[in-house]
């Protein structure tokens, strides 16, 4: 399993369609039902910064989210638009769960 969160702050101005962005990338997990991928994204309080947790099976399934055209869309507009804070990414091993994440 691999564990990764990413955090970020957007520009005030820019907070809205990242949101949209990451909206639609959800949906095409969702319409994925995808059984390697368990991905979540919040907003601080502050409406700017972003903090997404994606907990990958496999190799494979990282890439799967990768090839997304919806995933590849978000990352190309989050680049140009200059971020405040640039995505900085954190590598995570997990210690224990409420749920079983991958039923197995």
């Amino acid at each position: 399993m691999k564990i990764v969160r990413v955090t970020y702050t957007t520009k005030a101005e820019y907070s809205e369609q990242n949101q949209q962005n990451i909206r639609n990338v959800m949906n095409d997990l969702q319409r994925l039902n995808h059984p390697g991928i368990f991905y979540n994204t919040c907003m601080r309080a502050d409406g700017k910064t972003f903090i997404h947790m994606a907990y990958f099976k496999s190799g494979e399934d990282e890439k799967l989210l990768f090839d997304l055209a919806s995933f590849q869309y978000f990352q190309e507009q989050l680049k140009s638009s200059l971020p405040e804070a640039p995505p900085s990414q954190e590598l995570l091993t997990l210690v224990g769960s409420s749920t079983n994440i991958f039923n197995g």
